[in-house]
């Protein structure tokens, strides 16, 4: 044990590669990349690893990335062939891969182990600006293909011990993914959709924060927020982990492609503050 709990977050990772653009396209991302990079200063020393529930790996049964050396899934279109040849080199683990699927089979949940997986974008785009050689060993968990909130926020509260043992908790999607809405059309219901988010999370007290986040349909403008709540369904994993501990604001942006409000949060306390 690191003798220091670790925050857990839900991050909202942009669009396809991008850390890795070189073109005017890149300069969207300054604002997110700034948030990614702050990050990393909240955590001092205490990282040894870390493990992204990535809205873009969507399984059956949950399952666990277990190879040593991942390599990298392509899991996006219409950008320069460039793109298609970069590589993350960061490692994976075997081992706290194979105590995720422990500690979630112990918790009743099925959980395969998949060696081959490799880092999808919703890794690689949040991690290339936090740690950009690859210094820290990276697990990925998938999302359970029946999106259920609940049983993902139990998996969260399974996992919550990871934290203090020097493992960061990251659910990696998008506060609001809608790809068929851009520009000046996305600007009110994703907001509105966003003004619902951070009350939920920031303002509500522990058992209704629960409550609405498991009963996110609700919410003003839902489904158009997400069509399919692939991306937001991380979000609940975090949100388990760390049940009770206040939640921030880290990253903010009205104007995400034209007319997006996107949100990313951590919960909990920096160590690095604490220290």
């Amino acid at each position: 044990m690191t003798g220091q709990r670790l925050p857990t977050y839900y991050l909202s990772h942009g669009g396809g590669p991008w850390p890795y653009m070189e073109d005017g396209m890149r300069r969207r991302f300054d604002k997110l990349e700034a948030s990614l990079i702050a990050i990393r200063g909240e955590w001092g020393d205490a990282v040894r690893a870390v493990l992204v529930v990535s809205g873009h790996w969507e399984t059956p049964e949950f399952a666990v990335s277990s190879g040593a050396h991942p390599g990298m899934v392509f899991d996006y279109y219409g950008f320069p062939e460039y793109l298609y040849h970069i590589k993350y080199d960061a490692p994976g683990s075997p081992e706290l891969a194979m105590r995720v699927r422990a500690m979630l089979e112990a918790g009743g949940f099925s959980c395969d182990s998949d060696p081959e997986r490799g880092f999808d974008h919703g890794t690689f785009s949040l991690l290339k600006p936090i740690y950009p050689n690859g210094e820290i060993p990276i697990v990925q968990l998938s999302v359970k293909l029946d999106f259920d909130p609940h049983a993902h926020l139990s998996v969260g509260r399974l996992l919550a011990p990871l934290r203090d043992d020097g493992v960061v908790i990251i659910g990696s999607g998008s506060s609001f993914h809608n790809l068929g809405l851009r520009g000046p059309a996305a600007v009110e219901p994703s907001r509105r959709f966003d003004d619902w988010l951070q009350q939920t999370l920031l303002k509500s007290e522990t058992a209704e924060r629960r409550e609405r986040v498991a009963s996110w349909r609700l919410a003003p403008n839902a489904r158009i927020a997400h069509p399919r709540e692939d991306h937001l369904i991380p979000l609940m994993v975090a949100l388990g982990a760390a049940d009770e501990e206040p939640a921030s604001l880290i990253y903010h942006q009205d104007d995400f492609l034209g007319g997006w409000a996107l949100s990313s949060f951590r919960f909990g306390d920096p160590v690095a503050a604490a220290a």
